[in-house]
């Protein structure tokens, strides 16, 4: 992987405030490759008592924009089918982990999986990115 992205990239989400909110951290990065990780926290929870799904689809769609913008390309997305599969409990580390499953000059397709540090499958998703095909404009601003 090219090391300007993948350094200008971990750079934003280090810096980007809505994630920062909720603790997710980037933990590996590849082309078409992502793998962040939150720990969720009391503000964080339903009125059920376990892990807000809105905080669970936060951590994959992180995982989602990383990945799909991992060849230097700006990708937006144009849609995400979540299922969730096991309620998330407080305390408990989550890892969402995206992977490219088909890229064309337009659109590419992403399988993500939430799991918690127990290995279970906590909510999984399908994603499409539409990708615009300019450079990120961080990597040309030198920001």
């Amino acid at each position: 992987m090219d090391e300007l992205i993948k350094s200008s990239i971990s750079k934003e989400v280090s810096q980007e405030g809505y994630s920062g909110k909720l603790g997710i951290m980037l933990v590996d990065l590849a082309p078409g490759y992502a793998l962040v990780e939150m720990v969720p926290a009391g503000d964080d929870l339903n009125i059920f008592g376990t892990v807000h799904g809105g905080a669970i689809y936060s951590l994959a769609d992180e995982a989602f924009q990383v990945s799909c913008n991992s060849h230097g390309t700006v990708a937006v997305a144009l849609s995400v089918n979540m299922v969730y599969h096991h309620p998330a409990e407080k305390g408990l580390k989550l890892r969402a982990e995206s992977r490219e499953i088909n890229r064309s000059k337009k659109t590419a397709t992403y399988e993500i999986r939430v799991s918690d540090e127990r290995g279970t499958l906590i909510a999984s998703c399908q994603a499409l990115a539409y990708r615009k095909g300019n450079r990120l404009p961080f990597i040309n601003s030198g920001k």
